[in-house]
């Protein structure tokens, strides 16, 4: 285990999840594209909402399932987000608080609401999310906590975070205090679509060093490469100088390292539900591997455990004892 205060400390938008099922026509009638997420103004969620059925509500954002995850497994998880002092934003600290994540940066007194997230599940289990970043999308470098930063092992980005400018600020001033601390920087590459908006960006980071780890799936690594054949997209991350990390749904992961390519099965599961929270969980049992020196292939492992448990039930956050199904998986490390 990292001799740091922290083992991972998440950067990312801070949203609450708002959970609904759907069928192919609605996405359709409300021009959602389906299993990826975009991007929403105020107006555009209260609209969705009206029209959506039942729905669930749980806090979300991609970086803050990972740390939910990482301290589910007994890791000391860390949160940097933004937040409206409203219910929906003292609900999100209350959930994170709850879980022993340390989650200090202040919430705004003014400006937008806390950020949603409209999560669509179709009957296969694909979700289709739309998302109002509200008050997520002005995180600034004054909301970094640098001695928090300097006291994690890894920090982790969330490239949905590289749309706001401020928030790609606050980004790259966290990457350089870590590193300056001897600590690791990782980032999820979260969207294919956020891939094709930001795709010279973020190879820039992954060239140039600004990132050690990359996450990535199946889809956000060949629009990175811009190529329709997985193998050459693997083969150019593997070309770079940083840990790769890349999902495959049911068919596991690949690992690349140092010329190393290690592949890793999904976990098996009962029932499909809700992909939503999937790679978040992979990540946390991954990282959380990681922060504890874990070989990459048992880090692998113990993501796919995550993510199996996520998908199995609706919402992002798991719900079963994580410690419990990893201590009755009989991976030592």
């Amino acid at each position: 285990m990292s001799a740091k205060r922290h083992d991972v400390l998440g950067i990312g938008n801070a949203l609450v999840d708002i959970l609904a099922r759907a069928d192919e026509a609605f996405l359709g009638q409300h021009h959602i594209a389906k299993g990826a997420m975009q991007l929403v103004d105020e107006a555009g969620a209260d609209a969705l909402y009206a029209a959506m059925g039942p729905t669930t509500t749980v806090s979300g954002g991609s970086a803050s399932n990972t740390i939910a995850g990482v301290a589910a497994l007994g890791g000391r998880g860390a949160l940097i987000a933004r937040v409206r002092r409203d219910d929906l934003g003292a609900a999100f600290a209350h959930d994170l608080h709850a879980m022993g994540v340390a989650f200090p940066t202040a919430p705004a007194e003014d400006g937008p609401g806390t950020g949603r997230c409209f999560v669509l599940v179709t009957p296969d289990g694909e979700r289709s999310m739309s998302t109002y970043l509200g008050a997520g999308q002005d995180l600034s470098p004054a909301d970094l906590d640098e001695d928090m930063i300097a006291a994690s092992d890894i920090i982790y980005l969330e490239g949905y975070l590289w749309d706001p400018p401020q928030a790609k600020a606050a980004f790259l001033r966290a990457a350089e205090v870590a590193h300056a601390s001897g600590g690791r920087v990782a980032i999820t590459l979260s969207d294919a679509f956020c891939v094709d908006r930001y795709r010279d960006e973020f190879n820039n980071l992954i060239d140039s060093k600004v990132v050690d780890i990359v996450f990535a799936n199946t889809h956000e690594v060949t629009s990175l490469y811009q190529t329709a054949d997985f193998g050459t997209a693997l083969a150019e991350l593997a070309k770079r100088d940083v840990l790769g990390v890349v999902t495959r749904s049911e068919k596991g992961c690949v690992i690349l390292d140092n010329g190393q390519r290690i592949a890793v099965p999904a976990a098996p599961i009962g029932t499909l539900v809700d992909t939503t929270g999937a790679g978040d969980l992979f990540a946390a049992g991954f990282l959380f591997g990681l922060a504890r020196n874990a070989p990459l292939e048992i880090c692998g492992q113990i993501g796919a455990i995550a993510a199996a448990e996520v998908i199995q039930h609706m919402g992002a956050r798991p719900v079963a004892d994580l410690k419990q199904l990893i201590a009755q998986s009989g991976l030592k490390f």
